[in-house]
């Protein structure tokens, strides 16, 4: 099977249409929500990177 750019380009073009048009911009309230539970979850991997970190600068 050969590889076709401008078929490619166009099912990515179709595509990125498709997502478009399902979308939904989020009201302030979820938006909020979403952005806390991000921040969160970027804090908690944040705390578990740095606690691994600790322990194996200990233990090596």
């Amino acid at each position: 099977m050969r590889f076709d750019p401008i078929k490619s380009l166009s099912s990515l073009y179709s595509d990125s249409r498709h997502v478009l048009s399902v979308s939904y911009r989020p009201d302030a309230d979820t938006f909020k929500r979403t952005l806390k539970i991000v921040v969160i979850g970027i804090l908690i991997l944040g705390v578990l990177g740095y606690v691994i970190s600790i322990i194996v600068g200990l233990v090596g």
